[in-house]
């Protein structure tokens, strides 16, 4: 390896940028250690198809006859928000943990002490741990959906056959929480969402009104075509959110004042929202206290 070739290594390599190097058919032959630890992109393989959406800087070269690309990705002021904006999530995230980990920690302490039921313990140390995979699992999705290895929209799906498979699923878990479910849709309507996706989206909406609405309320959503787009409209007449509270919903880890004590991840609106925007669409929140919620999607016909 002849010295200009070590000088431009060392160069990608200690880049206060996000920079890869990519082929001619866009597979990443090299990448700054920032790139690599903050994208997650493996040499040899294709460039995520999320990193080419926000207007990155390519420059052109050959070397050998090979035609090669620089991708810059941010510029230092850029880089140091994405690391502050890092650092936050993952203080949220172990914040987050520390919460289900002591009240396993005290369960298992517990056991030895007399008069306890050790199986009482051992059935609610058993919802902790769930309550833990549950938000791992919730993370690693949402860091999948940011770093574009997920794709959100190909193709159509049709919406009534999900929410029909979705209202038998929750019947149980609906009567458990005292919550009256009305899911309906035009006959052939489709949303542009993978079917994966369009599941995960009716999913968190309906699990957000199960946990949060309260007893004796309905739920319902609706998806209708209008003169806007295709609206997915998910609302509920419960306990609903205060005004100030409705702008932060879909940030990751927010909760209301009334959602605090919930076993939630925090994370199931904010994948909502992220799904939506990425398939083209809109995403709203209304209500306040006493009115109920209503969670409202616009996507494009």
């Amino acid at each position: 390896m002849n010295e200009d070739t070590v000088r431009a290594r060392t160069l990608i390599e200690e880049s206060p940028e996000l920079v890869l190097v990519l082929d001619s058919e866009r597979h990443v032959l090299a990448a700054s250690r920032r790139a690599r630890e903050q994208l997650h992109v493996e040499v040899g393989e294709p460039v995520p198809p999320g990193l080419l959406e926000a207007e990155p800087r390519f420059v052109p070269y050959e070397v050998e006859g090979r035609h090669e690309e620089l991708l810059f990705l941010g510029s230092p002021g850029e880089l140091a928000a994405y690391e502050e904006l890092r650092a936050g999530f993952t203080a949220a995230v172990s914040h987050e943990l520390r919460t289900p980990l002591a009240r396993l920690l005290v369960l298992l302490e517990s056991m030895d002490l007399p008069g306890e039921d050790p199986h009482e313990l051992a059935l609610q140390a058993r919802a902790e741990v769930q309550q833990i995979g549950e938000l791992i699992d919730d993370v690693l999705f949402l860091s999948e959906l940011e770093t574009g290895k997920e794709v959100v929209a190909l193709g159509s799906t049709p919406v009534q056959p999900l929410l029909s498979e979705l209202a038998a699923e929750l019947v149980e878990r609906a009567a458990r929480a005292d919550l009256e479910l009305r899911f309906e849709a035009e006959p052939e309507i489709e949303l542009p969402l993978r079917p994966r996706m369009l599941r995960i989206v009716l999913e968190n909406l309906a699990e957000n009104a199960l946990r949060y609405a309260g007893p004796r309320a309905s739920f319902t959503i609706d998806v209708r075509r209008t003169a806007e787009g295709i609206v997915l409209r998910a609302a509920d007449d419960g306990v609903g959110v205060p005004e100030d509270d409705l702008g932060r919903l879909f940030e990751r880890f927010y909760r209301a004042d009334r959602a605090r004590s919930s076993r939630g991840t925090g994370l199931g609106l904010a994948i909502v929202k992220h799904v939506v925007t990425a398939a083209g669409g809109t995403i709203e929140a209304r209500g306040g206290l006493g009115q109920g919620l209503e969670i409202r999607c616009v996507f494009p016909d």
